[in-house]
């Protein structure tokens, strides 16, 4: 990689949109919530009946029309989703919104109507909000850590801590609350770390040339990131021309000696500790990255609300 510039760090992220999503695996997960449900899917001991018992003592024809409706401010994220969960349950129920995932709305806004079959948006109704409370709590705590960075150009990216099954939703969410995705998977980046690095030889220097020469020869298209606890380790990482050093752990003074060294040498990241109350004084060291998973895994879920009109 040449020196660090904005094509650079835009090579080494993206921001995912809906249209990135393969639907397969979501279209599982809806319909692993649905059988939970309706089946008992995952108990040993299956129900006697399925159904959901219910719902089915209303009447079939029964019509409703319902408000989905924030209960607390948020960033909305999953009303594709939710377009897809009800189409599991009943094709003719509809949604009507005129908001978009990542839109800001305040408490009380409505987020969305739906209409339809009362037994059908009733048995939908749990699986829906589950999945529109936890993507909105993502997407809107990605948008306090964003907002914390203040007006510093470093950029808010994810990790690759996520919930299994759950990995691309999640990362969209951070997307939508403008965060940035990047390690889509152990299958786009090399991630030199210390015990890959051991496994090379017993010289660091040279086995990290090592590590590096064989991911050229391999795989040129990757590019090629080293963590570091140290700044000893530094002048490894620059020596055997890694694209990306990931600065683990680094104090502020740290960082700051790290920047001096690094230069335009390589695309930088600092990750490890990170919390939303570090990043007003981690922004303006100026590297080009921030990473924590603590979006995904530390998110609240949001109140969300079904009300009947």
């Amino acid at each position: 990689m040449s020196p660090r510039n904005k094509a650079n760090t835009d090579a080494c992220c993206q921001q995912i949109a809906w249209k990135d999503l393969d639907l397969a695996p979501i279209h599982a997960l809806i319909d692993l919530a649905y059988r939970e449900d309706i089946e008992g899917s995952g108990l040993a001991q299956k129900p006697l009946k399925n159904g959901d018992h219910t719902s089915a003592l209303l009447p079939e024809s029964q019509q409703i029309a319902c408000h989905v409706t924030a209960r607390q401010p948020m960033v909305i994220c999953g009303l594709e989703l939710t377009r897809e969960v009800l189409a599991r349950y009943d094709n003719t129920l509809t949604l009507d919104t005129q908001h978009a995932d990542g839109d800001s709305l305040p408490e009380g806004a409505i987020i969305a109507s739906i209409a339809g079959p009362a037994r059908s948006l009733l048995s939908a109704e749990r699986p829906l909000l589950n999945f529109l409370q936890r993507l909105s709590g993502i997407a809107t705590a990605t948008q306090a850590y964003v907002a914390a960075l203040g007006d510093s150009p470093t950029r808010l990216l994810d990790t690759r801590k996520t919930t299994p099954g759950f990995r691309y939703l999640e990362k969209y969410a951070v997307a939508c609350g403008g965060g940035w995705n990047h390690r889509m998977g152990l299958f786009d980046r090399v991630m030199l770390k210390d015990n890959h690095i051991a496994a090379f030889g017993d010289n660091p220097l040279e086995a990290t040339k090592a590590a590096v020469n064989a991911s050229r020869s391999k795989n040129p298209h990757l590019l090629v990131e080293m963590e570091v606890d140290s700044i000893a380790q530094i002048s490894i990482a620059l020596e055997a021309e890694v694209d990306i050093i990931l600065l683990d752990n680094f104090s502020l003074e740290e960082l700051t000696t790290a920047m001096q060294l690094i230069g335009s040498q390589a695309v930088t990241e600092i990750s490890g500790g990170v919390t939303i109350d570090s990043l007003p004084q981690l922004g303006p060291i100026g590297h080009d990255f921030i990473s924590s998973g603590a979006t995904i895994h530390q998110s609240p879920w949001l109140d969300i609300g079904l009300d009947w009109q």
